[in-house]
């Protein structure tokens, strides 16, 4: 069993995540602002990428790291729908078939959470999201390390750091980016930022006695869009919190005081609509401290 934790009893101030979960297989359950997971068990955009596989085994990992924390909201509703996976290296097929479901979960009111995975998982979060609001301005936060804005190789297809090129392909993109090193992306995938108008903030500005300007930065952002989404990659951060990641980072962001403090500010903003977390790696975690932190991250959502 996932979905098991400390029992204090049935009372209304007593329960965790584990004793509100309902597993379903039934999309007509979905009610208005319940939040409704999907795991993306895949990770053939990171092999595709020349990464480290093994992000596929991290939905349940971090299932298991959600269940026993206390529920604060007395109208929480968390549905869990399982796993996407991809068995042939059809990376495609898995991407259409969660975008088809999230299409669902947001036209039915839900608010749509997808544990990774690969950041692959990011184009096809959009792509459902696109699919529900086809006419509107959606905006997506990206924390991250990394651009994710490399051109797709007619080789060897989409890959996890193709999603927002793929993206930009289709028409206008609306992202900014927090996070971002300066040793872990190259002057063209500046250059391509700069091209498509990517908004960014360096790994470098993230510090406490900068909140105002990272404030305004979020504030202008979301003054700027119809609806929100927000993806985390887990090698923004330092490897100290994080070493269960493809790409770890020596000199990455600390989840500390100034951290939380934008990360609540974003998660206040009423049309969120969908959040994911990807490139947790089990295979390379100590003391499942990883997949703890990504756990920790999505229920600052459910309390928010």
């Amino acid at each position: 069993m996932i979905w098991t934790g400390r029992f204090d009893g049935d009372d209304a101030l007593a329960l965790r995540i584990f004793q509100k979960v309902s597993v379903e297989h039934n999309y007509n359950t979905i009610a208005a602002n319940d939040f409704v997971l999907h795991g993306f068990a895949v990770d053939e955009g990171v092999k595709r990428n020349m990464g480290r596989p093994g992000a596929k085994d991290a939905p349940d990992i971090i299932r298991k790291n959600m269940a026993n924390f206390p529920v604060v909201k007395p109208k929480f509703s968390l549905k869990d729908f399982g796993n996407i996976s991809c068995t042939d290296g059809n990376l495609e097929i898995a991407q259409n078939e969660l975008a088809e479901k999230v299409e669902i979960v947001l036209r039915k009111g839900g608010k749509s959470i997808v544990l990774g995975g690969g950041h692959e998982v990011m184009f096809a979060h959009y792509s459902g999201i696109k699919k529900a609001f086809p006419e509107k301005k959606i905006g997506i936060i990206n924390i991250d390390a990394h651009f994710d804005n490399r051109e797709v190789d007619p080789k060897t297809g989409a890959n996890s750091g193709t999603g927002f090129w793929q993206i930009a392909q289709e028409g206008t993109i609306n992202t900014l980016h927090i996070g971002i090193q300066k040793n872990s992306n190259t002057l063209q995938l500046f250059d391509t930022a700069h091209q498509f108008g990517m908004k960014y903030m360096l790994a470098d500005e993230i510090f406490f006695e900068n909140l105002p300007y990272i404030y305004e930065k979020l504030d202008i952002f979301f003054a700027e869009v119809d609806i929100l989404y927000l993806t985390i990659c887990m090698d923004v951060f330092n490897v100290a919190i994080s070493p269960g990641v493809s790409a770890q980072a020596y000199n990455g962001i600390m989840a500390d005081s100034a951290f939380m403090h934008f990360f609540g500010h974003i998660l206040k903003f009423e049309n969120l609509v969908a959040l994911d977390i990807a490139e947790v790696n089990p295979a390379f975690d100590i003391g499942e401290r990883t997949a703890r932190l990504a756990a920790a991250l999505a229920n600052e959502w459910f309390m928010s």
